[in-house]
């Protein structure tokens, strides 16, 4: 009996469910009629101190608190871009776009989703749909588009190429085989 009573009496010292944090537990409820903090401005300062995964835990909480929106659905994104899930952070940025066509952050990670991939083409198409929607104001959107198009350019014509050394290889009966080694 003695045993059950300390057992219920610690509960009360930590507040049980309604542990508010003005003791050594932390909190585990917001105190009522208090508001959380956004979700994005914490995974947005999560992302500037390279925390990517729980950038993208927070900006899941901010999804489930707000929707998917294209400010969601954009930083969902980029977070999957840093943390190397490329094909996650294109379909999500796809999805993004259809949500707002005219949301420029969105059209630039996608852009920069695709030159990682090497689908250096679209991205191009993308960063110009991006630089549009921005009207050409932010430097990193210019930069992007500047860059893609000199990679795009510069895939006719490979340096690479000209010391690679080639030979044929015979594979029966009046078959070639081209060989390349650099």
């Amino acid at each position: 009996m003695i045993m059950i009573l300390v057992a219920l009496s610690s509960c009360d010292t930590a507040r049980g469910l309604g542990n508010t944090g003005d003791n050594a537990y932390a909190p585990d409820a917001l105190p009522a009629g208090e508001d959380s903090v956004d979700g994005l401005i914490v995974g947005h300062r999560l992302m500037e101190a390279g925390e990517y995964e729980l950038a993208l835990k927070a900006y899941l909480r901010a999804a489930a608190e707000r929707g998917m929106t294209v400010d969601t659905l954009s930083a969902i994104g980029s977070a999957n871009l840093r943390l190397g899930r490329l094909g996650q952070a294109e379909r999500i940025l796809r999805q993004a776009t259809k949500e707002d066509p005219g949301f420029a952050p969105a059209w630039n990670n996608l852009g920069v989703v695709l030159m990682e991939i090497g689908q250096v083409g679209e991205a191009v198409r993308v960063f110009k749909v991006a630089f549009g929607a921005d009207s050409g104001k932010t430097d990193s959107i210019r930069e992007n588009l500047n860059r893609a198009l000199a990679k795009q350019e510069n895939l006719a014509y490979d340096g690479e190429a000209e010391s690679a050394e080639f030979a044929l290889m015979r594979r029966g009966r009046g078959d070639y085989l081209l060989l390349g080694s650099r």
